[in-house]
């Protein structure tokens, strides 16, 4: 057996931004939470049972997706009575924009320009 490896936040090349995207990739890995982004940006708020009459889930399956979103910050949600209500954390997915495109930003082959991002 081979020797155990580091986390990936105890190396050194691994640093801030790298870990918030790989976090961010791992909760949009699942087409049903990348849908349950869309609603809420289309309805600006929702309630977990309005989330569930739109995708073919369950409502436990709905919650553990909402619990991933949440883990990363990319929804909210607040307690209004026996409902709870989510919404977009706007300040993560700036966050997690401006962090994804500075990845590609210093980027120059392929026909890329840089911070651009312009095909030629």
């Amino acid at each position: 057996m081979g020797q155990p490896t580091a986390s990936a936040e105890a190396k050194p090349d691994f640093n801030a931004d790298l870990i918030l995207l790989a976090n961010l990739a791992k909760a949009l890995s699942h087409p049903g939470r990348l849908r349950i982004l869309q609603i809420l940006a289309e309805r600006q708020s929702c309630i977990c049972g309005d989330i569930v009459e739109v995708l073919p889930f369950s409502q436990s399956t709905v919650s553990q997706h909402l619990k991933e979103l949440k883990r990363v910050e990319l929804v909210t949600g607040e307690i209004d009575g026996p409902r709870t209500c989510y919404c977009l954390n706007n300040k993560t997915l700036a966050k997690a924009q401006t962090v994804f495109m500075g990845l590609f930003a210093k980027i120059n082959c392929c026909g890329i320009k840089g911070e651009t991002h312009e095909f030629e």
